[in-house]
């Protein structure tokens, strides 16, 4: 079963379509909206990879 926050699973992917959760997103990894944005293109909306291409 998927671990919780609250009542909302665990989502494995980023909806890149919902501003706000890619404007949180962008804000944790301390990105700005464009370089998350172009992570996108290159990796995908997987969170797990998008996470370990930010950090580097």
């Amino acid at each position: 079963m998927a671990e919780t926050h609250g009542d909302r699973p665990e989502r494995s992917h980023l909806d890149i379509w919902d501003r706000p959760a890619r404007e949180r997103f962008a804000a944790r990894m301390d990105v700005s909206d464009e370089k998350l944005r172009c992570a996108i293109r290159i990796v995908g909306s997987r969170i797990a990879i998008l996470s370990s291409c930010l950090k580097i």
